[in-house]
């Protein structure tokens, strides 16, 4: 599994990644995380508000912070 969290390093961008992290480690799920701050290919995702966070090339959430537990359900429903 793939996971990126795609922004411009903002303050949200950074938790967002931050969480994403305490989800796997809650879950016990093993995932690479990729950081994609480059505007082009942000937009390539059709994400026009960060933080966006993609699972395995799919979008599951744009503009807003998820909270650990809310990422734990995305990745086990994207298993």
């Amino acid at each position: 599994m793939i996971i990126k969290v795609l922004g411009s390093g903002c303050k949200n961008c950074v938790t967002l990644k931050e969480n994403t992290e305490k989800a796997l480690k809650e879950a016990g799920i093993e995932a690479e995380i990729v950081k994609v701050e480059n505007m082009k290919d942000i937009v390539s995702y059709g994400v026009m508000q960060t933080p966006a966070l993609v699972i395995d090339e799919k979008v599951v959430s744009y503009g807003k912070v998820l909270k650990p537990n809310d990422i734990v359900k995305l990745l086990e429903k994207n298993k």
